[in-house]
């Protein structure tokens, strides 16, 4: 039978995420896998919700986002970064970071031209790209410490470089990068006919006294990139779909061009009562790191002398656990046997590399109840017992 139209993605399948999620049901396990957090969100939130559509505000939103929803974000970006921030000409509501994204690489990319890429990376960056007709270039950050090259980097661009998607706090890597890091980004771009997307959804999310090193408090960088947010990670409801991008004037109309012809208006009550709620508590984000840093914190203390190595993450709702004391690499093989033999979902990192280096690592996903944290802990140093014992 002849085929009646060529895939784009043609070896694109469901994720990683989905596949382990849908699994870890299947076996009745405690899914540490996928980025959502099994607690309630603030009564409050859902109230306002409520009243939004009560009110009447159940008809299309403005294309560029509900106006009193971007003047507060104008007002953290503010406080936050410094400087200003107008909200009618930079910043735009989006579906969620991932529409945010792939908005902002249909803005920058075209057929031929190409975005560098950190390994490992986040996958929808990727087929954002190649939806656009462009090739990305992979640059591995490899562990242990997952740090920048810079040199690599800037030997890497070529006249069809349009792009550098950068991620901070990293996902799946679980690191921050420094105002260093910063500097030598806009040294690489500065001079060149390229921009910068900075995803930083876990901008709120920041452990042991660490300061969000954002590409908005650049100066430089700010005039050149597009900077991307979530509301689902920072109230804690990845349901709601309700991100932004930031950026110039000049980037945020091109943004703008594509955003309305794609998902065009988001849900306007949910707007209202987001705005609402940070009207309520301007304070919003400024717990998360003591709130995250609880979990991460006692998670690796359960795991302690278990076998498992976890070094503190620096970032993110997610811990890395390293298992190469007690097998050799093969993080995909890890993840099937904790999920099978211990009861727990985790995510591998392989998945998240063009191509991945031997790895003794999977990453786990703090933003559970305690007694989550504290039976998945159970769970897995039963896991490591029986492997030492089988070593032994």
């Amino acid at each position: 039978m002849t085929a009646l139209f060529r895939s784009k993605l043609p070896e694109v399948g469901t994720t990683i995420f989905t596949v382990i999620s849908r699994r870890a049901r299947e076996l009745g396990a405690l899914n540490l896998g996928q980025g959502f957090p099994d607690y309630d969100i603030d009564p409050r939130l859902a109230e306002l919700t409520g009243e939004a559509m009560r009110q009447g505000h159940n008809q299309y939103a403005p294309m560029e986002g509900l106006p009193e929803l971007r003047e507060r974000i104008a007002h953290k970006l503010a406080a936050s970064y410094g400087g200003d921030f107008d909200p009618q000409s930079q910043i735009t509501i989006t579906l969620g970071a991932t529409e945010a994204i792939y908005s902002a690489v249909q803005a920058a990319i075209g057929p031929g031209e190409e975005a560098i890429v950190f390994d490992p990376a986040y996958d929808s960056y990727e087929p954002a790209v190649r939806l656009a007709g462009g090739r990305c270039i992979r640059l591995p950050l490899r562990p242990p410490d997952f740090r920048y090259d810079w040199d690599r980097v800037r030997g890497e661009i070529t006249p069809r470089t349009r792009l550098i998607l950068f991620n901070t706090p990293h996902n799946p890597a679980c690191t921050a990068v420094t105002a260093a890091d910063l500097d030598e980004l806009a040294a690489t771009v500065r001079g060149r006919d390229l921009v910068v997307l900075s995803d930083e959804v876990y901008e709120h999310v920041l452990f042991d006294g660490r300061a969000h090193a954002s590409v908005l408090s650049h100066p430089e960088l700010r005039q050149r990139s597009f900077a991307v947010f979530s509301f689902g990670k920072t109230l804690h409801a990845t349901g709601l779909r309700i991100g932004y991008c930031v950026a110039s004037p000049a980037l945020t109309s091109e943004l703008r061009k594509i955003h309305q012809f794609n998902t065009f208006s988001i849900a306007n009550p949910l707007q209202h009562a987001v705005a609402a709620y940070l009207a309520e508590r301007p304070e919003t984000g400024r717990e998360l790191p003591a709130f995250f840093q609880a979990k991460r914190d006692r998670l690796r203390d359960a795991l302690a002398g278990s076998g498992f190595a976890l070094t503190p993450a620096q970032g993110t709702f997610f811990q890395l656990l390293d298992f190469g004391a007690l097998l050799p690499p093969g993080d995909v093989e890890f993840a099937e046997r904790a999920l099978t033999e211990a009861g727990v979902a985790t995510i591998p990192l392989s998945p998240f590399y063009a191509e991945p280096p031997k790895l003794s690592v999977v990453r786990l996903c703090i933003a559970k109840r305690n007694d989550t944290l504290d039976a998945a802990a159970a769970r897995l140093a039963g896991f490591a017992a029986r492997l030492s014992r089988a070593g032994a």
